[in-house]
């Protein structure tokens, strides 16, 4: 009888520790959701789209929609970041709750964009993100009424991440919790992208300075708030209506390029406006480009000739990027401007005669832009490489029907690896 009464009391113990346990897992769930509940159903809307393939060296692709503001207002509000480790830690402080720690670096990268205007008058941006091995991400945000300083309600947006740029590195799956929540810092580190206001924008590197063999960051020192490089774009495409907005916005801050390289931009919108965006020296060329505290903001629009002296993009209304700055009598041998090989190239695809100044060519026309100034079948044709090999991504952006044609690592012809997004309501969908 003694025996019967203490086994029922070990059960009703046991009963009772266990019953605790899940009631404090389901509290413990309940306090983690609560305060996890955007980025964890960003998480779990990671999806692989493109499997790594060793034979072309490319690495995975995936897409993300973040769901909610991911703080980005709370970061401008606050005067924005003027270092990477001030980016991190905001980051880190509300995103990934002071828990996962993040890096912020940026690789040297080679890329080129263009404009152009269909027959039907569709304003396309076209860009290629050209690298070697990496980890993409297509990152999805939703818009939303909340409105920043002068500018309107936050844009939907749909844009393109190499996650390298947030340590992910060597173009490796997204294996672990700890991977999969690094990537709620992606919306802080767009390369290229389009808003529901049909405003694009991309970021290329410039090369700029030289100091020990490294470039020199631009490191603007106003009284202006500041703004990294990543989250410049990130600024533009969130509240820009306009090329511009995106300049009001571009001039509104100090430009602090991350881990000692240097980049500029090139900017369009659906009213067949586009930008391009320079931080160079006043009355300075190359030799004298090792302070980046003493450079200005310089801006060239496609139908402002007169901006531009010693361009070919003079006598074009549609323009177009590599990795040389634009600005007239910065270098003093064309040697030295990175992409000029492929930036004539997109010239003469575009204008061959000299006529077509409007920059008007077919879809197809301007995806074998991309497909021919794309790094393996540009280096293989032209024998020439700078290390930037592999075209990890191609983006052909229509701002004037609000779609996307993404392509992963050159395959053009690869079902598998061309994606379309267009936008719907207040996000962009495929």
């Amino acid at each position: 009888m003694e025996e019967k009464k203490k086994m029922k009391l070990w059960k009703k113990i046991t009963i009772i520790v266990v019953s605790s346990i899940i009631g404090l897992i389901l509290i413990l769930g309940i306090v983690i959701f609560s305060v996890w509940n955007k980025e964890l159903r960003s998480v779990f809307s990671i999806n692989l789209l493109v499997e790594a393939k060793d034979e072309n060296r490319s690495g995975p692709v995936y897409e993300m929609d973040m769901v909610g503001d991911y703080y980005f207002k709370d970061f401008l509000e606050k005067g924005g970041a003027s270092n990477d480790q001030e980016l991190i830690d905001h980051i880190v402080d509300n995103i990934t709750k002071g828990i996962i720690p993040i890096s912020i670096k940026a690789p040297t990268i080679g890329c080129s964009s263009f404009t152009a205007v269909t027959p039907d008058g569709d304003r396309l941006f076209g860009r290629n993100y050209d690298f070697t091995k990496t980890t993409g991400m297509i990152v999805k945000t939703e818009g939303s009424d909340e409105t920043f300083a002068q500018f309107g309600p936050r844009h939907a947006t749909i844009s393109s991440v190499d996650l390298q740029f947030l340590g992910i590195t060597d173009g490796v799956y997204l294996e672990g919790i700890l991977n999969n929540l690094l990537c709620l810092a992606a919306p802080y580190a767009p390369l290229d992208g389009i808003n529901d206001a049909g405003v694009s924008c991309g970021i290329y590197m410039s090369y700029q300075g030289d100091v020990d063999g490294h470039n020199v960051s631009t490191d603007q020192q106003t009284d202006r708030p500041d703004l990294t490089s990543t989250t410049m774009l990130r600024a533009i495409l969130d509240y820009a209506d306009s090329v511009s907005e995106a300049v009001e916005i571009a001039s509104s801050y100090d430009l602090h390029d991350s881990a000692s390289t240097s980049f500029h931009y090139m900017v369009a919108d659906r009213f067949g406006n586009s930008a391009i965006l320079e931080w160079a020296p006043i009355d300075g060329n190359e030799t004298n480009d090792n302070d980046g505290t003493k450079r200005t903001l310089r801006v060239y629009y496609n139908d402002r000739d007169d901006m531009i002296t010693e361009s070919n993009e003079k006598n074009n209304d549609f323009q177009y990027i590599t990795n040389f700055l634009i600005t007239p009598a910065y270098y003093t041998s064309d040697e030295n401007k990175g992409g000029l090989d492929r930036y004539l190239e997109i010239e003469k695809m575009i204008n061959p005669d000299g006529n077509n100044t409007k920059g008007e060519i077919t879809i197809d026309e301007a995806m074998a832009i991309l497909e021919r100034v794309g790094r393996r079948n540009w280096d293989v044709v032209n024998g020439v490489s700078d290390g930037n090999g592999t075209t990890v991504w191609s983006c052909l952006y229509n701002l004037t029907d609000l779609s996307v044609t993404w392509v992963s690592n050159e395959e053009f012809d690869v079902e598998s690896s061309v994606y379309n997004y267009h936008f719907d309501g207040k996000k962009f969908i495929r």
